[in-house]
């Protein structure tokens, strides 16, 4: 008897993947791709390259002409160190772009923030997805907003605040079980507020207060986040721990963001978080026939 589709709802749009052994087959089933749109001026990776609603929305439009699936705006840099600005900078660095965009696409926006406040403004502005690096946990009313908007809802696994992830002891006898763990009461938490299972996918949280073992170790063991019953995002795009596995710089890792999306598409994750959208088309369309082809010797998700 076939299985149930694995579903993500986001907003008007809804996502669906086989779930099984022998999935993905077709290429309406593979990973979705979420283009990345920095309108920060000290992103790691753009480096204020974006910080502006025209750069902004064109960059965008040529993600999703590449093969982005869903386009995730954020207004406020999370990489190591980062310092936070108020809900009022952020909104005017988002909003308009997701407004302009909007206008143009279809396409599903994701918000990438902690702030409810922002949410709510990025949501009345056209967006479909609140992508929270805190699970929900950094802002006391972003379930609220979530639920009253019908948002689609990406928890993620971080330890500490974009300003501390990275310092201390960062050890763990089972970093993986303590991510499932910490996912595991996040989804509970934010169903019991209101938030439909269903527009919930999980994050892992690759480099946030992880160290490179930790990150290749979460990427290897991706299928024990399955258990939970949603989706799985995977974000290593250009991330710090594959400069350090490799020795290139943030504009020279798209080769070792690759390897790492491949070995995610492995593991089953259905969201794809990257920069470059057209070169890991490619990647992932391969990863995921080898995938299907190839069930034996590999965790089923």
């Amino acid at each position: 008897m076939p299985r149930e589709p694995m579903r993500w709802r986001v907003g008007r749009h809804c996502f669906e993947w086989p779930v099984g052994p022998l999935a993905p087959r077709e290429a309406a089933e593979l990973p979705v791709l979420m283009g990345v749109v920095n309108t920060t001026p000290d992103s790691f990776s753009d480096g204020g390259r974006l910080a502006g609603v025209e750069a902004a929305v064109a960059h965008a439009l040529r993600l999703v002409e590449a093969g982005a699936g869903i386009i995730d705006i954020g207004g406020e840099s999370s990489r190591p160190g980062a310092e936070p600005v108020s809900a009022e900078v952020e909104q005017a660095r988002v909003v308009p772009v997701i407004e302009a965009l909007r206008a143009q696409t279809a396409t599903p926006i994701s918000i990438d923030t902690v702030k409810a406040s922002v949410a709510q403004a990025a949501m009345k502005a056209g967006a479909d997805v609140i992508n929270d690096i805190t699970a929900f946990r950094g802002d006391p009313e972003m379930a609220a907003v979530a639920a009253a908007t019908g948002a689609g809802v990406v928890l993620m696994h971080m330890r500490g605040t974009p300003q501390t992830m990275q310092r201390g002891d960062l050890g763990s006898a089972d970093l993986v079980g303590e991510v499932v763990d910490h996912l595991a009461e996040r989804l509970d938490a934010v169903v019991a507020a209101g938030v439909d299972r269903e527009a919930v996918c999980l994050d892992p949280g690759i480099g946030f207060g992880k160290t490179v073992e930790q990150n290749l170790s979460l990427i290897g063991e991706l299928h024990r986040l399955h258990a939970l019953g949603r989706p799985v995002l995977v974000g290593a795009s250009r991330k710090s721990f594959l400069g350090r596995l490799t020795g290139r710089e943030v504009d020279e890792r798209e080769f070792a963001t690759a390897a790492a999306s491949a070995c995610a598409v492995w593991q089953g994750a259905q969201i794809i978080r990257v920069h470059a959208v057209a070169e890991m088309r490619d990647v992932v369309r391969v990863a995921a026939a080898l995938r299907a082809a190839a069930p034996v010797g590999r965790e089923a998700a």
